[in-house]
């Protein structure tokens, strides 16, 4: 098998035979393999340019066949992170409607699917919920829980119920050269005509109908065939172009594919990039989209270089940890936490006010989010306070009519105020104070108290230390003594491996 060369210059797929002769092969192809088995079909679409272009293919391809032959289902799956970018997320539930109806209409085997992650998975919920920073590079917890969970949940489900799946992504190796890469190991280990493995995946194969086309293909071809669903295409170039910079070049939907000069689509919230082009373009060049400056703001706010100020010295489960003489930051603060809070519930207001019509109902953080927020402050964290339902009246200007928690409270908020009045201001005394009582109140109310004295001595554990400074203080001598004693344990096995390789050498000398 010949290497591809990796170069940055993109090569048309189609050559001298031409866009038609290579669709028309591309057809033949697509349904030999749609009846060679029973092996139901999921296709990834994002409602880019790349999935577009492999749906609309797959689409004209089965179109051509009987009905009676149509019977292998192909299930359409989008995931939604419930944080993308408003604009494409409305592009894309609009697609879907439209696929679902043009399906049903022409007895198409398309079975359109809107996924999204779980409620304890969302973004708000882990970020204003249990308090982890916004996302980075070296802490990227967001991708797993927004989008790869949910469509692997999908896939699972399909492989217990019929054994075995093919997965058809819009997936080419003109995206980068790390995809190129990993495209032709995966090619390598095909065990099918056009299929390749899915290592993540078992029992799943990978088929990638437009694996060899360039970026202008793609453009090519759905500018010259028309959306078989009822979509115009061209409405996605403008879209495209209206979210870059420069007004050319085309953004790239899935987050598992680099993006173009820094710029994509994707979360409204990402902090995962320097800055949201895409986004800012949007507002920049259409000022009927200025309505989302202040997302933009806010995912600005987020993106803080140095948030130290703004997290525990603790980590989630109370420990300190060191590195580099300074300890690793925890979750956000309940301060931060309920500023996080105000910030999206007053951004959201302000987007339902004066934004365009279609967005005057606009979920920024749903109902759902706000009770499993609500419920991690209360009862995970015992910060008994309940301070959602005062943070989401003051930042929207009516009462919260969500679930309630902490039905059983026996502190008011006078009790509390008097609490951390008598800490003098000792923050983690106060959280200490405040955890105890209410772990002893649970159990107090409780049918059976076992565990009372273990959840009492995890609470005075993670309460041990004042601040970061009497932490380090404290941990530092202990840190540096487990250092000292790994460096002194690696040091004792090298001398004993050169003293085991030294042994025959030794013997001989001694015999002679």
């Amino acid at each position: 098998m010949t290497k591809r060369p990796l170069t940055p210059v993109q090569q048309s797929a189609f050559g001298e035979e031409g866009l038609n002769a290579k669709v028309a092969a591309l057809a033949e192809e697509i349904r030999e393999l749609y009846l060679s088995d029973s092996v139901p079909w999921v296709l990834g679409y994002s409602g880019g340019k790349d999935s577009t272009a492999t749906l609309q293919l797959v689409w004209y391809a089965l179109a051509a066949l009987p009905v009676e032959e149509r019977t292998k289902p192909v299930h359409v799956i989008s995931t939604d992170t419930l944080v993308e970018n408003p604009i494409v997320a409305a592009w894309v539930a609009s697609s879907l409607d439209e696929m679902r109806r043009s399906a049903t209409a022409e007895a198409m085997p398309f079975l359109p699917e809107r996924l999204t992650p779980t409620i304890t998975n969302t973004f708000w919920v882990n970020l204003i919920g249990k308090g982890y920073p916004a996302p980075r590079p070296k802490f990227r917890w967001c991708t797993d829980r927004l989008k790869i969970k949910p469509s692997n949940a999908f896939i699972t489900d399909v492989v217990k119920d019929r054994g075995e799946v093919i997965l058809v992504l819009g997936i080419r190796r003109q995206e980068s050269a790390a995809r190129a890469r990993a495209m032709d190991r995966h090619e390598r280990m095909r065990v099918r005509d056009r299929l390749s493995p899915n290592a993540n995946l078992p029992n799943s194969l990978i088929y990638s109908p437009v694996e060899d086309w360039s970026n202008d293909d793609v453009w090519t071809y759905l500018m010259q065939v028309a959306n078989p669903w009822g979509y115009r295409n061209r409405d996605l170039l403008t879209l495209y172009q209206g979210a870059s910079a420069d007004g050319e070049c085309p953004l790239v939907v899935d987050a598992s594919t680099p993006s173009c000069g820094d710029s994509r689509f994707g979360c409204w919230v990402c902090t995962l990039v320097e800055q949201d082009k895409s986004m800012a373009a949007m507002i920049q060049n259409d000022q009927d989209k200025e309505w989302m400056l202040p997302m933009l703001e806010l995912r600005n706010e987020l993106d803080v270089k140095d948030d130290r100020h703004m997290r525990d010295f603790r980590r989630m489960n109370g420990s300190v940890q060191i590195f580099h003489g300074r300890t690793i930051p925890g979750p956000y603060t309940q301060e931060w936490r309920a500023h996080w809070l105000r910030r999206v519930l007053e951004v959201q207001r302000w987007v339902r006010e004066h934004g365009p019509k279609e967005m005057r109902q606009i979920t920024l953080i749903s109902q759902e989010e706000l009770d499993e927020i609500r419920r991690i402050w209360v009862v995970d964290k015992h910060e008994i306070e309940d301070l959602l339902p005062v943070v989401y009246e003051e930042a929207t200007g009516h009462p919260f009519a969500g679930e309630r928690v902490n039905d059983g409270a026996c502190f008011s908020a006078q009790d509390l105020a008097l609490l951390k009045e008598a800490c003098g201001g000792d923050r983690v005394r106060y959280e200490t104070l405040r955890e105890l009582l209410e772990v002893e109140r649970k159990h107090r109310v409780a049918t059976r108290r076992s565990g009372l004295f273990d959840a009492l001595e995890k609470t005075l554990r993670r309460g041990l230390h004042d601040d970061e400074a009497a932490a380090l203080e404290f941990t530092l001598p202990q840190h540096e003594a487990r250092q000292r004693l790994a460096e002194a344990a690696e040091h004792a096995t090298a001398v004993e491996d050169l003293l085991q390789f030294d042994v025959p050498t030794l013997s001989a000398r001694s015999a002679s």
